[in-house]
């Protein structure tokens, strides 16, 4: 299972070239990294309808477009193929002709960085590294023990000392180094960087390393290729560091690419925050091409509480390209969504789930999601990791 097509790295902000073969945090710049791909000549090896003959499932089936090179193996727990789920009673609940939500909470960590862990525990395993180090408001922590655990590599969480207890006993059950800090994941972050070179650890902060991206970019061929080939019109994502709804719009660029995809159907994307640390919206509306870190950040939502995220320009960049918007909401009001959302189709979500249905009634009453629109809500993790936060509101 390798890629023949995967050709280099390339700082995101200068376009400079990078080899794919060592380990490399940002560029020299200080920005993030992209992998890059032959996809001129991938189009002439695989087609759409060679996907649909494949018979494995996963993210890794997706293989021409994923970072691997000779004699890589991927270290997997058969993430991705997560279901699209047409929802009809919450669609007539908000007079809308179409809805669906996508529901990451089925990965085997029960969220969506399941995706993202995978591919940056198989590169960082396949270029020697041996202890891996990531900063996190919960569930990427989880992910990175368990794919390290899959790999035989060490790995060392860094995380808030108020993030739910399952996501503290998902680190540690994995045989993970825990360390709780009394702050937000920037103050993890700002830990790993201080101690990464003594300890000789390999940072896979969100978007500091190539291939988190790459696993989550994974979404959109999926989304893509569960709707047809025909995109919606409308995707809503809650945003932390982004990485997903970066690595979706990466993935729609290069299905164009590939021809796997109509140019000009790109759907309108839209990012949800917290009212209590919403930096990309404040960003977004005041016309900003990066934004200002978060002070005082506050929500129940954890994945939500990052008051400052390394790929933000890039967040910025495709909300905007894609005539989309961005939006904050109460944790009231997400809390509460998250139980109507269970109420209505039977997924128990995330309360980041549940922020994207808010978002999508603030879009709706002001017009800009039509009653014909065709929309897609992230769901991004599992609501049983959730309960202190969910128990705050009961339907």
């Amino acid at each position: 299972m390798t890629s023949p097509f995967f050709t280099h790295l390339e700082c995101t902000r200068t376009g400079t070239r990078y080899d794919r073969d060592g380990l490399h945090n940002l560029s020299d710049v200080g920005a993030p990294l992209f992998a890059r791909y032959d996809l001129t000549a991938a189009a002439f090896t695989v087609s759409r309808d060679d996907l649909s003959r494949r018979h494995e499932g996963g993210m890794w089936r997706y293989r021409e477009v994923m970072p691997l090179r000779p004699g890589d193996a991927a270290i997997t727990l058969e993430e991705g193929s997560t279901p699209l789920r047409s929802c009809p009673r919450l669609a007539a609940s908000l007079d809308l002709q179409q809805l669906w939500v996508k529901d990451e909470s089925t990965n085997p960590t029960g969220s969506f960085k399941a995706r993202g862990l995978s591919a940056a525990v198989t590169a960082a395993a396949a270029r020697g590294a041996t202890k891996l180090a990531i900063p996190t408001a919960g569930n990427a922590g989880g992910a990175l023990a368990a794919y390290a655990a899959a790999a035989g590599l060490e790995s060392y969480v860094f995380m808030p000392a108020d993030t739910p207890q399952a996501f503290q006993l998902e680190v540690i059950s994995c045989g993970g180094h825990l360390e709780l800090v009394d702050g937000l994941i920037s103050d993890c972050g700002r830990i790993v960087g201080e101690r990464k070179q003594e300890e000789g650890w390999f940072d896979v902060s969100t978007l500091k390393e190539p291939y988190r991206v790459e696993g989550k970019k994974t979404m959109g061929y999926e989304m893509a290729e569960q709707f047809g080939w025909r995109l919606p019109d409308v995707v809503i994502y809650p945003t932390g560091g982004g990485t997903g709804l970066i690595g979706m719009w990466k993935a729609f660029e290069e299905m164009e690419k590939l021809g796997w995809l109509e140019p000009g159907q790109r759907p309108r994307m839209v990012s949800v925050q917290a009212s209590g640390c919403a930096p990309v919206v404040r960003a977004f509306e005041a016309g900003e091409e990066t934004a200002t870190p978060w002070e005082d950040a506050q929500t129940c939502a954890s994945g939500l509480r990052v008051p400052g995220a390394v790929g933000d320009f890039l967040m910025l960049r495709a909300l905007r390209e894609s005539q989309g918007t961005a939006v904050a909401v109460e944790d009231e009001e997400l809390v509460a969504d998250s139980h109507e959302l269970a109420r209505l189709t039977g997924i128990f979500p995330a309360p980041e789930g549940g922020a994207t249905l808010t978002a999508l009634r603030r879009l709706r009453d002001s017009g800009w999601v039509a009653d014909d629109d065709r929309v897609v809500l992230f769901n991004t993790g599992s609501g049983y990791k959730y309960l202190e936060a969910l128990s705050t509101k009961t339907p």
